[in-house]
């Protein structure tokens, strides 16, 4: 591993947004008892969704049963459902006047099902006490493999549905210990399969030693389960205890990334290191559908 530059390069500086804006959202989840995955992951673009009013909440708890070690959200001993959480959302979504949501959790292995009831019951307190045309969008966890929980899931008729494969398939057993690469192929595989009518979107991380040559074929994969939405950013160690980081990737080699992304057939591309995967989820489905906010 080559040594990394003393100080992050430009393309990955953010400025901290405390605006007035920034501090409503934050009361707003707070009274509400919300979390969101913008604060448990360290998202680096935390600050500007804020000061936009957008959110990606994050349910069941803010403990996670897997080990990840790229992931700064909590591992430890899962946390009590929390049974007013569906209602809390859907008046934190028509607080801050959403039009796109994305909801997404820790993963809960502890639960026979996941995990995928909770969704169902955000998303229906959601169409429930919001306006009927809100985009849903859901970034779920494998439910290890179980058929059922995630037709629970896609019954719900939610717009998107996100599932992040993350990395390429070499770097499963150092990065995703307790996930299986097939496993997550096969369930954006089975939401086409079941309703080809949802889109489906994942994913993955670059600057973890993977090559340019990984990458591509990592797309590849991904298109042959119909995958419609891809993003790509760079990987950024939470602290010293986590994964390290191998390379900063250039904007360039993104902007390739984006080029060869389109040219396989995804309908959109979100390629960039400072992107993650629910960074401007709307532009991503008002450009396929072909509406605008």
């Amino acid at each position: 591993m080559s040594e990394l530059p003393k100080y992050k390069p430009d393309w990955l500086k953010v400025k901290a947004n405390t605006g007035e804006q920034n501090l409503r959202v934050l009361s707003i989840l707070n009274d509400l008892k919300i979390n969101t995955v913008c604060q448990e992951a360290s998202c680096p673009n935390c600050g500007e969704c804020f000061a936009k009013s957008t959110a990606t909440f994050m349910i069941l708890g803010k403990n996670c049963t897997r080990n990840c070690t790229f992931c700064n959200v909590t591992k430890g001993k899962p946390q009590e459902i929390d049974f007013d959480e569906p209602k809390n959302i859907a008046n934190a979504v028509l607080k801050l006047g959403l039009k796109h949501i994305v909801i997404t959790s820790v993963t809960r292995d502890d639960l026979e099902d996941g995990g995928a009831s909770r969704f169902c019951e955000c998303i229906k307190e959601i169409r429930n006490i919001c306006n009927k045309d809100i985009i849903i969008e859901v970034l779920i966890p494998d439910f290890k493999g179980e058929i059922s929980s995630l037709k629970m899931v896609i019954n719900a008729k939610p717009n998107i549905i996100n599932h992040n494969v993350e990395t390429i398939k070499r770097l499963y057993p150092v990065l995703r210990p307790m996930a299986v690469f097939e496993r997550s192929l096969e369930l954006l595989k089975r939401v086409k399969e079941i309703n080809p009518s949802i889109i489906t979107k994942s994913g993955f991380m670059v600057g973890v030693s993977e090559k340019y040559d990984e990458v591509i074929k990592l797309m590849k994969a991904l298109r042959t389960v119909d995958c419609d939405i891809l993003t790509i950013g760079q990987y950024l160690a939470p602290s010293k205890r986590h994964y390290p980081i191998f390379e900063y990737i250039h904007p360039d080699i993104f902007l390739q990334y984006e080029k060869i992304g389109l040219e396989l057939g995804f309908k959109y591309v979100a390629s960039g290191p400072l992107v993650r995967s629910s960074y401007y989820a709307e532009k991503a489905y008002n450009k396929i559908m072909g509406t605008s906010n």
